[in-house]
C-alpha cells in the first residue's frame, strides 16, 4: 500500500523507468520526466486511487492537471525527500508499512490547486465537483484536511494519515512542493465558463443584473410614494379644483335673474313620440299646464325603442289575452332543452379545468411526457416538532426517539397493500426505481440504507450528523438506490446549511407516471394513494401525536379527491342562500302587509314560481351545452343558479310593481301592456348587456372560466325570455287570482273578505315606504348643492385612488383558498411553504440536437472544455449565481457533458471495450468484479478491457457522428459506481430519446435543475417568466428551439398575461353594454354616462379586491366581468327613467329615483345582499372570498353609485329629457 518506496527503502532509489512504464507514467503525470520514484505496482496503485476522482474533474482540464500533480508528485517524483516526511509507519505481516506523513505543499499550490477547481460541476447531482471529492471544502486547507484523512482498510481514499503542512525550517532541510500550477482561465488547458466563471472568456459575459419588480417611486420630504400615486394625487386636485371653479361659476349665474333659462325645452329630433298615461304629473309646470288645457305630456323615443315600446305594447296584449299559451309554450321550449341533462357529465380533473387545449404550457407538457417520460407522482410526508412551550422554537428533529418513529412510519407504509383488480399493490411495485432495484425514497433513513438494524450499526444520530455533511464522499452514506442523498431534499426548516437544526422530516416516496391517465399504472398508483392517505389518517396521526410531533400529509390524487368532496361541502349553504333569496323575493313581490288581507295580497306563489322559472333557466343551459358535448364544472353548479337568481330577480321586481303601479280603472291587459312599454326597453337593454358582459367571458381561454360564462350567458338570457313571456303569464294568473279574492298558494280557496279596499289604484293607495323615502328623503338631500360637491369630489377620489391600488394586486390562486377549510391538505400547504428549502425541479427541453461532427451544437450546448461561452449549460450555470431574478437555484444536471466526460480518455475507468468491441463495465462492477470479490479487475476477466478511444481517435476531444451515436446507448446504459461516477442509467435514463437518434438528430433531451424554494403564487409565476424569458434568449442567440418545463407551469401559464386577459374582458364588456345602449336609446350621452359609472363600479371593485389582497385569477376575472353585467342593473333602469322624465334635471331624478330607484333599492340591493351575506358562512374558502366579499363589495358600490353618484351625476351633466308636449289635436305617430 505504500506509494513511497524511494523513502523508505534505500535500494529503492531513484531511476530510469523501462519504456513501457515510462510511457504510463507520462500519460498520466507529464510534469515528471527521467528519473523516477516509483515502481509499477506503486504506480498502478496511484493509477487506481485517482481514478474515483477523474471523471468528476476531467470537464475541467486545469483542475485535473493540478490535482493529478499533487497526487503525482506525491508518489512518483524524485525530489519526493524533500517536501514528504515519514511521520508514523507500522508492521503489517513482517511488512514495514507507512502509517502517516507530513506533505509540504506551499500556499501558493493549495490556493491555485482549489481556484482551479472549487467551482468545477459535477451533472448528474446538480452540484458542484468539490461537494464530492473534498466534502464541500471553502478553502484548500479543508481540502487537503479531507483528503489527508485516513480511510479504512480497503475503502476508497488515502491508506495513511497525511498532514499538509506549507512552511518548514531551516534546520529540518525540507522544501515545500511547488510544482506549476494551472489557471482554469488557462488558454492551453481552458475550462468552461460553467466550470470557471473566473475566466477572462467568461467575465466579458456578466450574469444579468438583478432587476426588482418595483416601478418608479418619488420621495416629497419623508414620504415616499410611487410614481402613479403621485400622479393620481395630482391628477385629483387638479380635477377637484377645476369642478369647484366650474360649480361656483355655475351657481352664481344660476344665482342672477338674467342669465337663467326657460325651465322646458320642446327637443324634437324626429324620434316616435308616446304618450305617458299618468293620472297625475307632478313634474309637468302647472302654469303651462293652466295657460294651455289640451297640452300633455308624452315621450320622443329612440327609434329602436319606438318599435320596442309598439312591440311590448301589443305583445302586452296578447299576452294577458293568452297566458296559457304563453305559459305552456315557454316551458315547453325550456323543458325541450332540459332533456339535454341525460348527457350530463362534470369535469374534475384539474388539468382540463384550469388549462386551456391551445395552452403553450399544455404543448410543451405533451411532448415531454411523449418524448421522455411523464414526471412522476408524490406522495409525500413531512412530520415537524412542535414549538417548544417556554421560547416558541421549534427544537430539532434530529433526535434518536424521532428516527426510530420514522422507522416505525416507514414499516407501516412499506406493509401498505391496496387492491387493485384483485391484485394487492406495495409501494414496491409501483416506485420509480433509478437502477432498477430499490425505491428511490427521498428519506434520511437511506443514510442507513433504509434498514433499521443499520442504526445502531452506523453510530446513530451521529452517524446521520456524519451524513449532512460528507453525504456525497463516504461510501457509508450511500442510499439504498446507490445514489447520494442531498440533505435538503429529506429535511425541512433548517438555517442555512445546518442540516442539525432541522426541525422536520421531509419524506418523498416518487412514483412512476404514465400519459394515459385510466390506464392500469396509473389506476395502481390511484389506488395506493388512496391506501396511503387512509393509513396516514386511522393509524399515523394518532401515532406521532402521543410523540410530540405533527405530520401532514399528501398524495398526487389528493387535490383532485378533495375537489370531488368540496362539490358537497357547501351544498347546505348554497340551499339557504336560495331559500333565503326565494323568502324575501316573495316578500318583496307582495303589497304592503296588512293582517286582514295579506293572504291574499301576498305573492309567494308567484315568487317560487318566479324563482323556479330561474332554476329552469339554469337545467335548460346546462342541458343545451350538455346536449352539444360540453362538460360542466363545480363553479356552475354551485354558482350559477345564485347569479342568474341575482340577476333575474330585479327584473321580477321591476316587472311586478310597474304593472301595480297602474291605475286600476284600466282592464288587466291594458295594464300588462303600460306596464311593459314602461319598463320593457330597460329590462331589455339589462338583459342583453348582461349576456354580452357573460358571452365576453368565452374569449377567456381557461376552460372553466370559458365554460361558465358560456352557461352563465345562456341561462341569462333564457332568463330573460321566461320572464317576458312565462313570468308576464303568471303575473296575469297572480293578479286574475287576487282580484277573485282567492288565497295566495291555494288558489281554489275563494274568500268573501273586503278585499277591494286593500287594492286601490295608484291614486288611492299610498306609495310605499321606500318610494316614499326615495322621493321625499333621499331626492331632495341629493338635490343640496354642497352634497352634489361633496359626492362628486369623494367618488372621484375613490375611483383613482382605485386605480392605484389596482397596481398592488398580485396574480395567482392559493390553493389552500380553493379547498374545504377541513381539507387535511391545508396543514400541508401551510407546512410546504414552512419548512422546504428546495423549489421544484425544472427541465430545459431541447429539440432536434444536431449531435454530428459537422453541426456547431454539441459545443453549444455542453459546459465542459471547448465548450463555447454562451452555451446553454453555461448560461444556466451563470443564470444560477443570481437566484433572485433566474429563480434558478443551481447549474443544470447534463446528460451531454457527463457523456463526453465518460468516453473521454483520461476517464479511463469509465467507457471501456473489449477486445471484441463490446462494452466493458468498471472494474468494481461484475463480470469484471462479482460482490463477493475481495480484489477486483487486476487478474478478472476484464484486464484485456481498454479505454474506448486514445485521443487521436477524437476531432477536438469531440466523437464523430459514429462514435457518438455508437457509444450513447453504451453510457445511458452504464451504471455508476466508484470506479467511475459518470455511468448514466438511473441518472440519465429518461433525459435522452433515443428513437430516430440513429440519423444524426435527437429529437428531444433535457436538463434538470431546480427552481429556488417557491412560496407565493406570485413567485410560482414570477419564476415561469423568467425560465420563459431566459429560454427565450438562448434559444434565439444558439438558434437551437429549447424551452423550459416544470410540472406546475401547465396551470400557472394563465397568470403570465392575466392582466391582459382582464383588461381585453372588462374593456370588450364595458364596450358591448355601451354599443347595445347606444343603439336602443340612440343617445350617445346617456350610453356615455353608463358607461362611466359601470367602469368606476369596475375600478372601484378592483381597488377592494387589493385591500381585501384578493389575487387576480380566472375566478376573480369572471367575477368582475360578470360584475360589468350586474351594475348595469344599477344604473340603466334610472338612467331611462331619468331621460323619460320631465322638468328640470333636479326634478328629474327625483321622478327617476321615485319610479325606480325603490325597484334598484328593492329588487336589486336587498334580494342580492340577503343571498350574499349567506355565503360568508361556506365551508370553502373560495366562496368566502371570491363569491361573498366580491359580491358583497359589488352590491354595495354598484348601489352606492347607482342611488348616489348617478342620480347626482345626472342632474348635474344628463341628457336632455325626451319628454314633448303634444297638443291633443295634433295626430302623431303613437302606441297609446
Amino acid at each position: 500500500m505504500g506509494f513511497f518506496g524511494c523513502w523508505l527503502t534505500p535500494v529503492s532509489v531513484a531511476g530510469w523507468p523501462d519504456e513501457l512504464l515510462s510511457s504510463k507514467i507520462q500519460s498520466l503525470c507529464p510534469t515528471i520526466t527521467g528519473n523516477v520514484c516509483c515502481t509499477e505496482a506503486q504506480f498502478n496503485t496511484l493509477r487506481e486511487q485517482v481514478q474515483q476522482a477523474i471523471p468528476f474533474l476531467v470537464g475541467c482540464p486545469a483542475c485535473l492537471r493540478n490535482f493529478l500533480n499533487l497526487f503525482c508528485e506525491l508518489t512518483c517524483s524524485p525530489n519526493q525527500s524533500l517536501f514528504i516526511n515519514v511521520t508514523a509507519i507500522s508492521k503489517v505481516n513482517n511488512n514495514m508499512t507507512v502509517d502517516g506523513i507530513d506533505f509540504y505543499v506551499t500556499d501558493s499550490f493549495g490556493e491555485g490547486l482549489y481556484d482551479s477547481c472549487k467551482d468545477v460541476k459535477f451533472g448528474t447531482m446538480n452540484s458542484r465537483a468539490i461537494q464530492f471529492i473534498g466534502a464541500g471544502a471553502q478553502n484548500f486547507k479543508e481540502w487537503f484536511a479531507f483528503i489527508g484523512r485516513q480511510a479504512e482498510l480497503r475503502a476508497p481514499g488515502s491508506p495513511y494519515a497525511i498532514k499538509f503542512l506549507s512552511n518548514a525550517t531551516e534546520s529540518s532541510g525540507m522544501k515545500p512542493m511547488n510544482v506549476s500550477i494551472y489557471s482554469c482561465g488557462d488558454i492551453s488547458l481552458g475550462c468552461s465558463c460553467g466550470d470557471c466563471p473566473s475566466s477572462p472568456v467568461c467575465s466579458n459575459t456578466a450574469p444579468p443584473a438583478h432587476h426588482k419588480a418595483g416601478s418608479c417611486s418619488l420621495r416629497v420630504g419623508s414620504l415616499k410614494a410611487k410614481c402613479i400615486d403621485f400622479a393620481l394625487a395630482i391628477l385629483y386636485i387638479t380635477l377637484v379644483s377645476t369642478f369647484l371653479g366650474w360649480g361656483l361659476f355655475h351657481r352664481t349665474r344660476e344665482r342672477n335673474p338674467r342669465s337663467r333659462t326657460k325651465p322646458f325645452l320642446n327637443v324634437n329630433d324626429g324620434g316616435q313620440l308616446h304618450s305617458v298615461n299618468r293620472q297625475k304629473d307632478e313634474n309637468l309646470p302647472m302654469q303651462m299646464l293652466e295657460d294651455h288645457p289640451q297640452i300633455r305630456n308624452g315621450v320622443q323615443l329612440s327609434v329602436v325603442q319606438g318599435y320596442m315600446s309598439n312591440f311590448y305594447r301589443r305583445y302586452g296584449t296578447w299576452v294577458a289575452r293568452n297566458p296559457t299559451l304563453v305559459l305552456c309554450s315557454s316551458l315547453a321550449m325550456v323543458l325541450v332543452l332540459c332533456l339535454g341533462l341525460v348527457r350530463f357529465k362534470v369535469e374534475t380533473r384539474p388539468e382540463k379545468l384550469w388549462v386551456g387545449p391551445g395552452s403553450k404550457a399544455a404543448e410543451e407538457k405533451q411532448f415531454f411526457d411523449s418524448h421522455l417520460a411523464p414526471f412522476y407522482r408524490i406522495e409525500q410526508l413531512i412530520l415537524a416538532t412542535t414549538p417548544d412551550a417556554v421560547d416558541g422554537k421549534l427544537p430539532s428533529i434530529v433526535t434518536e426517539d424521532n428516527i426510530k418513529l420514522l422507522f416505525e412510519i416507514q414499516k407501516k407504509v412499506d406493509g401498505i397493500r391496496a387492491n387493485y383488480l384483485g391484485s394487492m399493490i406495495s409501494l414496491n411495485d409501483i416506485c420509480m426505481k433509478p437502477l432498477d432495484q430499490d425505491c428511490a425514497t427521498q428519506s434520511v433513513l437511506q443514510y442507513f440504507k433504509m434498514d433499521p438494524e443499520n442504526y445502531d450499526n452506523y453510530g446513530g444520530v451521529e452517524h446521520l450528523k456524519y451524513c449532512f455533511e460528507h453525504y456525497s464522499s463516504a461510501d457509508k452514506c450511500m442510499s439504498a438506490f446507490k445514489g447520494p442523498l442531498d440533505p435538503s431534499t429529506a429535511l425541512g426548516g433548517f438555517p442555512g446549511n445546518n442540516y442539525s437544526e432541522a426541525s422536520a422530516f421531509i419524506i418523498t416516496y416518487p412514483v412512476n407516471n404514465a400519459i394515459d391517465k385510466e390506464g392500469n399504472e396509473t389506476q395502481k398508483a390511484v389506488a395506493w394513494e388512496k391506501a396511503f392517505i387512509q393509513l396516514v389518517k386511522d393509524e399515523l396521526l394518532p401515532m406521532v401525536q402521543s410523540k410530540n410531533v405533527t405530520v401532514s400529509f399528501s398524495s398526487e390524487s389528493s387535490i383532485e379527491e378533495e375537489l370531488k368532496r368540496e362539490s358537497t361541502a357547501d351544498a347546505i349553504t348554497i340551499v339557504i342562500s336560495y331559500l333565503v333569496m326565494f323568502a324575501y323575493i316573495s316578500l318583496t313581490l307582495g303589497d304592503t302587509p296588512r293582517l286582514s288581507s295579506f293572504y291574499i295580497s301576498s305573492k309567494v306563489l308567484l315568487g317560487l314560481c318566479g324563482v323556479m322559472l330561474v332554476m329552469l333557466s339554469v337545467l335548460a343551459s346546462v342541458g343545451f351545452f350538455s346536449a352539444i358535448g360540453v362538460k360542466s364544472t363545480l363553479i356552475i353548479m354551485e354558482v350559477i343558479p345564485f347569479l342568474v337568481l341575482a340577476v333575474g330577480v330585479d327584473n321580477m321586481c321591476i316587472l311586478v310593481h310597474a304593472v301595480k303601479r297602474q291605475p286600476l280603472e284600466l282592464p288587466l291587459e291594458g295594464r300588462i301592456s303600460n306596464a311593459l312599454v314602461e319598463v320593457g326597453p330597460s329590462i331589455t337593454l339589462a338583459s342583453l348587456s348582461e349576456v354580452l358582459a357573460f358571452a365576453v367571458g368565452s374569449f377567456i381561454p381557461m376552460p372553466a372560466c370559458r365554460v361558465f360564462s358560456m352557461f352563465a350567458a345562456l341561462a341569462v338570457l333564457l332568463d330573460f325570455l321566461l320572464q317576458v313571456t312565462a313570468f308576464v303569464a303568471l303575473i296575469v294568473f297572480d293578479f286574475l287570482r287576487a282580484e277573485d279574492k282567492r288565497v295566495d298558494c291555494f288558489p281554489c280557496v275563494r274568500v268573501s273578505s273586503s278585499y277591494a279596499d286593500s287594492d286601490k289604484g295608484i291614486d288611492h293607495r299610498k306609495p310605499g315606504i321606500l318610494v316614499r323615502y326615495m322621493k321625499e328623503v333621499h331626492a331632495p338631500i341629493l338635490s343640496l348643492w354642497g352634497v352634489k360637491i361633496i359626492v362628486i369630489s369623494l367618488f372621484l377620489g375613490c375611483a383613482l385612488a382605485s386605480i392605484a391600488l389596482c397596481t398592488r394586486i398580485e396574480p395567482g390562486l392559493e390553493q389552500k383558498i380553493v379547498l374545504p377549510r377541513d381539507s387535511y391538505l391545508q396543514g400541508y400547504f401551510n407546512n410546504v411553504s414552512e419548512y422546504l428549502r428546495i423549489g421544484p425541479p425544472l427541465y430545459f427541453v431541447v429539440k432536434n440536437y444536431n449531435y454530428s461532427s459537422e453541426s456547431r451544437h454539441t459545443n453549444q450546448l455542453c459546459s465542459i472544455s471547448q465548450c463555447e461561452s454562451d452555451s446553454l449549460l453555461n448560461e444556466i450555470a451563470r443564470a444560477s449565481l443570481t437566484p433572485e431574478s433566474s429563480y434558478i437555484a443551481m447549474p443544470a444536471a447534463s446528460w451531454l457533458d457527463d457523456f463526453l466526460v465518460w468516453m473521454s480518455p483520461e476517464a479511463f475507468g469509465c467507457c471501456r471495450k473489449f477486445t471484441n468491441g463490446s462494452y466493458c463495465p468498471p472494474d468494481d462492477q461484475p463480470p469484471c468484479c462479482s460482490s463477493n470479490d475481495v480484489a477486483c479487475g487486476m487478474n478478472g476477466v476484464c484486464k484485456d478491457c481498454t479505454t474506448c478511444f486514445r485521443h487521436s481517435d477524437l476531432q477536438n476531444d469531440r466523437p464523430s457522428t459514429v462514435q457518438f451515436k455508437e457509444k450513447l446507448p453504451w453510457f445511458l446504459d452504464a451504471l455508476p459506481s466508484a470506479d467511475c461516477a459518470k455511468g448514466g442509467h438511473g441518472a440519465y435514463t429518461t433525459s435522452v430519446e433515443l428513437e430516430g437518434y440513429d440519423n444524426g438528430i435527437i429529437q428531444a433531451s433535457s436538463f434538470r435543475t431546480y427552481h429556488t424554494p417557491l412560496n407565493k403564487q406570485v413567485d410560482y409565476v414570477n419564476s415561469m417568466r423568467a425560465a420563459r424569458e431566459f429560454s427565450s434568449k438562448v434559444s434565439d442567440s444558439l438558434k437551437i428551439e429549447i424551452f423550459p418545463y416544470s410540472v406546475f407551469y401547465m396551470f400557472f401559464e394563465q397568470y403570465l398575461d392575466i392582466w391582459r386577459t382582464a383588461l381585453m374582458n372588462l374593456a370588450i364588456a364595458i364596450g358591448a353594454v355601451f354599443i347595445v345602449c347606444l343603439i336602443i336609446t340612440s343617445s350617445f350621452w346617456s350610453s356615455a354616462i353608463i358607461l362611466l359609472v359601470l367602469a368606476m363600479i369596475v375600478v372601484d371593485l378592483m381597488g377592494v379586491m387589493a385591500i381585501l389582497e384578493i389575487q387576480l385569477n380566472a375566478v376573480s376575472v369572471v367575477n368582475l366581468v360578470m360584475s360589468v353585467g350586474i351594475a348595469v342593473e344599477f344604473c340603466v333602469h334610472v338612467t331611462h327613467a331619468f331621460s323619460v322624465s320631465s322638468g328640470d334635471k333636479d326634478q328629474r331624478t327625483k321622478e327617476a329615483l321615485g319610479t325606480m330607484g325603490a325597484s334598484v333599492f328593492s329588487g336589486i340591493t336587498l334580494t342580492k345582499l340577503v343571498g350574499v351575506i349567506v355565503l360568508c358562512f361556506s365551508r370553502t374558502e373560495v366562496f368566502v372570498v371570491y363569491y361573498f366579499k366580491m359580491y358583497l363589495a359589488l352590491v354595495l358600490l354598484g348601489f352606492l353609485h347607482g342611488l348616489v353618484f348617478l342620480p347626482v351625476f345626472l342632474s348635474m351633466f344628463g341628457p336632455p329629457s325626451r319628454c314633448v308636449l303634444v297638443e291633443q289635436g295634433e295626430d302623431h305617430p303613437s302606441a297609446s
